[in-house]
């Protein structure tokens, strides 16, 4: 079982990819709360290079009120990350499956939130 939901999408521009996505999550609900440029960051504390990497915190704001509201303690487990990451091929998009992390917390009302949320994050990762 894939704990991600991947597509690769070949021959694009990286911040092209990374429009498009932010554009598909707006489109599904989902807001970007936090932005992680991995690049940027192994260069300034490792001095390494390489190819570009983001991590967009993704969150669908009516999904998650309803998840807390059925566990208080999935919060630990929110935002849904989305991953882009360039390839030789393109850029590789890849979303968390939170059906699959929701495994963790014993809550049928919760895995079938997290069901919804997959089908969205599905949507999202071939709209762009």
């Amino acid at each position: 079982m894939s704990y991600t939901i991947n597509r690769l999408i070949k021959n694009v521009d990286f911040e092209d990819v990374d429009q498009r996505a932010r554009q598909a999550l707006g489109d599904h609900g989902f807001g970007v709360l936090t932005e992680i440029d991995v690049k940027a960051t192994m260069k300034k504390k490792l001095d390494k290079d390489m190819s570009a990497y983001r991590i967009l915190g993704a969150c669908n704001p009516g999904m998650a009120w309803e998840a807390i509201g059925v566990e208080p303690r999935v919060g630990a487990m929110l935002p849904c990350n989305v991953i882009l990451r360039e390839v030789s091929e393109g850029v590789e998009v890849s979303a968390i499956d939170p059906v699959v992390s929701m495994t963790a917390i014993d809550n049928d009302e919760l895995k079938q939130i997290a069901g919804k949320v997959r089908d969205l994050l599905s949507e999202v990762v071939q709209a762009i």
